[in-house]
C-alpha cells in the first residue's frame, strides 16, 4: 500500500477523491472526512478520546481549501470554520472507506 498521492481534488464539494501512486482511488466524503479529524481540539491529546460531537458537524460540509503541509498531509480549511487539523498521507489512506482497504478486504 502506497501513500503517496499523486492527485488530491474536490468533487462536487461533497468528497475528497484521491488518487495513489499505486493506482488505488480513495473517495472520501467530506463529513467522514471532518469527522476523522485528530487534531486537539477534535480528539484529547491525553485519551485520545473524541471531543467533536458528529452531529454538530453540517451535513453540507465542504472542503474550502486544501493546502500541502511539506510532503506528508495536507490542512483542510472547512466551511464550518475549523482548520487545526492536519492529515498525513498514510492517515489518508488508511482512512479510505473502501472495500478493498478495510481489515481483511480484497
Amino acid at each position: 500500500m502506497d501513500t503517496t498521492p499523486l492527485e488530491i481534488r474536490r468533487v462536487e464539494n461533497r468528497e475528497l477523491h484521491i488518487t495513489w501512486a499505486d493506482g488505488h482511488k480513495s473517495i472520501l466524503p467530506n463529513k467522514y472526512l471532518r469527522e476523522s479529524c485528530a487534531c486537539a481540539a477534535c480528539v484529547n491529546e491525553l485519551t485520545g478520546k473524541q471531543m467533536l460531537n458528529p452531529r454538530a458537524i453540517p451535513s453540507d460540509i465542504r472542503a474550502a481549501e486544501i493546502s500541502l503541509v511539506g510532503r506528508y498531509a495536507v490542512q483542510i480549511r472547512w466551511s464550518d470554520g475549523h482548520s487545526t487539523g492536519i492529515y498525513p498521507f498514510d492517515r489518508l489512506r488508511a482512512l479510505c472507506p473502501c472495500e478493498a482497504c478495510r481489515p481483511g478486504g480484497v
